[in-house]
């Protein structure tokens, strides 16, 4: 039994409802046509190039991607310009192209609830509170609308050494690595957590209360703001620097486990295709 490219995408907004994105955003059905046959979903972090081959030759129908193709446009699409690459990739094999990010963000069954339970957050609570998007809070298979980021208490105390070689152990390996701020041995029992790009929301891991606040793509001045902002250390809370597409690879696991309940005669594939931006160090 075969199903639709419409039909999967009306399952994935139904469970990431594309309201629940950033009014800067752009979700949703890139390239496809609904009418058209899936059997194979591939699972990425990036549409890049080299994801895009992966689709092809992996015989996907589909490419279901966190971060979106043209978040800034285009006005030109050429096959030698690297977004054309991938439009022209796709569009020749006969592969749809489907884009959540703020969405996913927000739900219960995206970042924010890969990143709860791979550290067992005790009863967490958003970081950034969901906002009213006149749908509903609840939407479809348990998917519900939590906010940006979480807080949560840990099942025990830790310490801020401690907790980073355990993240190190449960996102995929980056050639930067994983950095943490302060002493290694401070601890740690409440626990701040933004997938993504989090230094905006320096402030509010501050008004949390937590122990240490974890997010990527830390920029060193407004880094060093937040460790300075006291003449105590210990008043704010330590950072915890993940890469940012590891840190967003923790919710395909969660889209594969989605798509197997809800449409199980489809293949999930996950990509084998790192797309972090560092490939080395010295």
């Amino acid at each position: 039994m075969n199903t639709t490219l419409g039909a999967v995408v009306g399952t994935l907004e139904a469970v990431y409802p594309l309201a629940w994105a950033e009014d800067w955003d752009r979700v949703g059905l890139v390239l496809g046509e609904r009418s058209a046959e899936v059997r194979r979903v591939l699972l990425a972090v990036d549409p890049t190039v080299s994801v895009a081959r992966e689709a092809v030759e992996r015989d996907a129908q589909l490419l279901v991607t966190h971060h979106p193709l043209l978040l800034r446009g285009a006005s030109f699409l050429p096959a030698d310009d690297g977004k054309g690459a991938v439009v022209t990739e796709l569009i020749r094999a006969g592969i749809g192209l489907w884009c959540g990010h703020t969405n996913v963000d927000r739900s219960t069954r995206g970042t924010v609830g890969a990143w709860s339970t791979a550290l067992d957050l005790q009863d967490p609570r958003p970081l950034i509170p969901g906002r009213e998007t006149g749908e509903a809070a609840r939407a479809a298979h348990g998917s519900t609308l939590f906010g940006l980021g979480a807080v949560g208490e840990l099942p025990a105390p830790t310490t801020v050494g401690e907790l980073t070689a355990q993240i190190a152990g449960i996102v995929p390996a980056t050639a930067r690595g994983i950095a943490h701020t302060g002493p290694a041995d401070r601890p740690v029992r409440t626990v701040a957590v933004c997938p993504g790009a989090g230094d905006s929301f320096l402030g509010e891991a501050t008004s949390s209360e937590a122990d240490v606040y974890i997010t990527s793509d830390l920029r060193h001045h407004p880094a060093l703001e937040h460790i300075e902002d006291a003449a105590d250390p210990s008043a704010v809370p330590a950072l915890i620097d993940v890469a940012h597409a590891a840190s967003e690879a923790l919710w395909l696991p969660l889209a594969k486990e989605l798509l197997a309940e809800t449409v199980p005669e489809l293949e999930v594939l996950i990509s084998e295709v790192p797309t972090d931006s560092w490939t080395g160090r010295a």
